[in-house]
């Protein structure tokens, strides 16, 4: 999609008509110094009362108008930033939601966040500025010369110096403070995702009693960000005097040459007063000119990483017509399935996995921290594209389903719980929007979860912090099991979701869960050995590679990794 002219087809009209407001404002502006000149060197030099009187009625006139644009331009372009800046951020936030895990790992969590928020304003202050003030500027400066040049052609060669000199000063400003910002906009990324852990991690630090170690971290981060913004300033700090001594110094000799031929005879008074107002108006103009350069590095730097995102190819390639029909209902199929996170070295996650899940299978998948468990989750869902081989589901490779439709047929419980900010009964809902009090219990139920939400103040309206802060790891666990079955889905995965559970309280849930999933598809990735004991099928995976597919019994006799697991858990003389 090309955003540029999205926001250009939507916004130029408004955008027109503020800089039309504000060519109103420019000219009411430079037709002031003149009007000036004339009171000066025709009313109060010839004493016309009359004269002072119109040419005054004619400069609050003017002034009158002037002040109406620049209302306008004020309102106008306050609306159209506003707008503009609301669509770019949910543009970019939508993007975002379309990204895979392995685009956004690309880029991370803290970047993201920046560019949403600092990087838009960034962009949205600089439009605002355009319209109020960065196209006056330029008017300005143009529209004075050539009001100088109109009243004293001679005079006007001080402008034709100064005016070519400090275009230079400006000209190396940008060049040279470019880097600065764009390294400023990173250490803003840094001190960001320096909060982000912090605050994510805030129990540990305390528990461990890290504040010191977190604020050298953070001071660090923060320094960075200090001496990567001074460094810009720095820039600014050397370039702006020198654009004001050039100013001044014009000043100065517009009054000696003007002085001069005052004293001759070839200038009136009021030229030189209107020579100076022009020069000042320069002054101005051309400051703003600086400041607007300075603001579109900065708009400039947060455009491009703005662009990134927007710009993002989606590493998952979705097909314009997926297949939609199927002849089987919860079957999974891994074929020859090798896969390595992008940029890794070293030897793939996963290496030639190959097994089958049958509908209404129980399977259970077992292996050491690392060994690959929950990459097989996050390939089933497509979180990321295989890097050879295929999975199927319902005998349909995942590439040439619709997205959508492979994962409403799965629910996931993933080994890290993720709560959001709301209700206990908002959060079950996430699985189905329009479940019922009664949908609600009877998962509750099986996940054995409603016995300690009826115990709470609110029960089911018990409002949750973020990441469900007040109820405790095994609680949030059970409340995201319902939120799973609630979907009613074909596959259902439980990554290692009952280890904060305690054994009484798991066994009871897999029994209520092979009552409620008679014809559902579930896999058990488990650490406990006790989890995946009674399920049809367990895969035992070391090293991302399979070691051994097959019964508790069986896998007994015939594979080592699963009886070395075993003694470590049961013990030896079990066996």
């Amino acid at each position: 999609m090309n955003y540029s002219k999205k926001y250009i087809k939507n916004y130029w009209k408004p955008f027109c008509l503020a800089i039309a407001c504000l060519t109103v404002e420019a000219a009411c502006d430079l037709l002031q110094p003149t009007i000036m000149a004339k009171i000066i060197d025709v009313g109060v030099k010839e004493k016309q009362m009359d004269y002072i009187i119109s040419m005054g009625a004619k400069m609050l006139m003017v002034t009158g108008v002037g002040a109406l644009a620049a209302v306008s331009r004020n309102i106008i372009s306050s609306n159209v930033s506003q707008k503009f800046g609301a669509d770019l951020r949910s543009d970019l936030f939508k993007k975002i939601q379309k990204l895979s895990i392995e685009n956004i790992d690309k880029f991370g969590t803290a970047s993201l966040v920046t560019r949403l928020t600092n990087d838009v304003t960034q962009v949205q202050n600089f439009v605002n500025g355009l319209m109020r003030i960065f196209v006056k500027a330029p008017l300005l400066c143009i529209g004075s010369i050539i009001m100088a040049i109109r009243l004293n052609l001679s005079m006007s060669i001080v402008f034709l110096i100064v005016v070519p000199i400090i275009s230079l000063l400006i000209y190396m400003n940008i060049n040279i403070s470019y880097p600065f910002f764009t390294k400023t906009q990173k250490a803003i990324d840094k001190i960001n995702s320096t909060m982000r852990e912090y605050l994510s991690g805030v129990r540990v630090v305390k528990a461990f009693n890290r504040f010191k170690y977190e604020v050298e971290r953070f001071e660090k981060s923060n320094e960075e960000l200090k001496d990567v913004s001074i460094s810009a300033l720095r820039v600014n700090v050397f370039f702006s005097p020198n654009v004001i001594l050039t100013i001044n110094l014009g000043i100065a000799a517009i009054l000696w040459i003007g002085g001069g031929k005052v004293n001759s005879g070839n200038m009136q008074v009021g030229q030189i007063i209107a020579f100076i107002n022009y020069m000042t108006q320069i002054q101005f103009s051309l400051m703003m000119i600086s400041h607007v350069l300075t603001m579109f590095v900065k708009a400039r730097a947060s455009a491009e990483r703005i662009g990134e995102v927007l710009n993002q190819e989606d590493s998952i390639n979705v097909i314009e017509k997926p297949i939609d029909t199927f002849n089987t209902k919860g079957k999974i199929d891994f074929e020859n399935v090798y896969f390595s996170y992008a940029g890794a070295s070293g030897e793939p996650v996963l290496k030639n996995v190959s097994f089958t899940c049958k509908s209404g299978e129980t399977v259970g998948i077992i292996g050491s921290t690392g060994s690959g468990k929950s990459t097989l989750v996050n390939l089933l869902c497509r979180f990321y594209d295989v890097t050879d081989g295929c999975i199927k589901v319902n005998n349909v490779n995942i590439k040439d389903m619709d997205i959508k439709e492979l994962r409403n047929k799965i629910a996931v419980v993933h080994q890290t719980i993720v709560l959001f900010s709301g209700t206990i009964k908002d959060n079950i809902k996430w699985g189905k929007e329009d479940a019922s009090m009664d949908e609600i219990e009877e998962v509750s139920k099986i996940a054995e979860a409603h016995e300690f939400i009826s115990s709470l103040p609110e029960g089911y309206n018990t409002f949750l912090g973020q990441g469900g802060v007040n109820l405790s790891g095994g609680q949030k666990q059970r409340v995201s099991i319902a939120r799973a079955l609630i979907k009613k889905p074909e596959i259902l995965i439980l990554d290692d979701c009952t280890s904060a559970v305690d054994v009484t309280t798991e066994m009871k849930i897999k029994k209520a869960l092979k009552e409620y999933s008679k014809d559902l598809t579930c896999i058990v990735i488990a650490q406990r050995i006790t989890s995946v004991m009674d399920a049809d099928k367990i895969i035992v995976l070391d090293n991302g590679k399979i070691a051994g597919i097959g019964k508790h019994e069986e896998l007994l006799k015939k594979c080592e990794v699963y009886k070395d697991i075993f003694r470590s858990q049961i013990g030896s003389e079990v066996i």
